[in-house]
């Protein structure tokens, strides 16, 4: 059987398939259209991140012997997977494998955007001492985190701030306001503008559908706690970015941390320069050492299965 793989996978996993398939493993595919094609219709099996465009083109240069699209992640919207279940090709999200890795993404990044002091060194190095200014940082403890979607990486994310300290309230669309997910991680079911309008810190877990899409727009931004933290590790096209800029310029917000963009790689974006309080990361947050090996051998072996049960 013939893998192929369009972005990075941790190399051991990628071994582990080679062991007993056929593998073409090159992480700049993904940058490379007419070989991805050319590749894509050799397969018995595709594995992408969230890049690869799993549509159009390239869903019909998939043969129709391919079993399974492995997906190195947990979003969908780069994979048309109603068109996939159309034609019968099974698509295999990591669901889990990485869900440690954002929730520390959000808890640090949050206690990062609450202190605000962790951006000094160059000025104490300098032989400046800002320590007045740097002063009025706040704690995490006793603030309120609204969770908007509470899937596995949410409720993981309640756990580590409950842990801390925070009240944490969520919103899923998906779940009854007495699902027992909320008692079991000690957090309260709200409705979405009290979650929005609520927080201390603010972080979206939902995936980009059309309901969500510009689910952040400058209204609901403006409707926030004043002083509040927003946390995407989501999906770009939630937030409004040139509405996120202009509330954190004029104070409104505390702070934001962006992992995920509306086009990716970011563009030159003028809206976002000298935003105080701001980190921006190229999505990132769900990929560390530890994430992207469950991540890979996760999708390893559930390919791997796949392909033995069509022998």
């Amino acid at each position: 059987m013939r893998i192929v793989i369009t972005e990075f996978m941790d190399e051991r996993a990628v071994s582990a398939l080679r062991a007993k398939h056929e593998v073409l493993y090159d992480p700049t595919m993904v940058d490379d259209a007419p070989r991805l094609l050319a590749e894509a219709a050799n397969c018995d099996a595709l594995v992408v991140r969230n890049r690869t465009q799993v549509r159009g083109a390239l869903l019909a240069a998939v043969p129709a012997r391919c079993r399974v699209v492995g997906r190195l992640g947990v979003g969908l919207d780069n994979i048309d997977v109603p068109a996939c279940e159309a034609r019968g090709l099974p698509v295999i999200p990591a669901t889990g494998a990485n869900a440690l890795s954002v929730a520390e993404y959000v808890v640090g990044t949050a206690m990062l955007l609450l202190r605000g002091a962790y951006q000094s060194t160059p000025a104490v190095a300098a032989g400046k001492w800002p320590r007045t200014a740097l002063s009025n940082g706040r704690e995490i403890g006793g603030k309120v985190l609204g969770l908007i979607g509470f899937g596995s990486i949410g409720q993981l994310t309640a756990r580590l701030a409950t842990g801390l300290g925070m009240e944490v309230i969520a919103f899923d669309a998906m779940l009854d306001s007495d699902h027992p997910a909320y008692e079991q991680a000690g957090v309260r079911a709200a409705g979405l503008e009290e979650v929005m309008t609520m927080s201390d810190v603010l972080s979206l877990h939902v995936p980009l559908v059309e309901s969500t899409r510009g689910l952040l727009n400058a209204a609901r931004i403006a409707a926030m706690k004043p002083g509040a933290i927003l946390i995407n590790t989501a999906r770009g096209g939630i937030v409004d970015e040139v509405a996120l800029a202009q509330a954190l310029r004029s104070g409104h917000l505390g702070g934001a941390a962006i992992d995920v963009f509306g086009a990716e790689p970011l563009p030159a974006s003028p809206h976002f320069e000298g935003c105080p309080n701001l980190v921006l990361t190229p999505h990132v947050a769900g990929v560390t050492a530890e994430a992207n090996e469950r991540v890979s051998f996760l999708i390893a072996q559930k390919v791997d299965e796949l392909l033995g049960a069509a022998r």
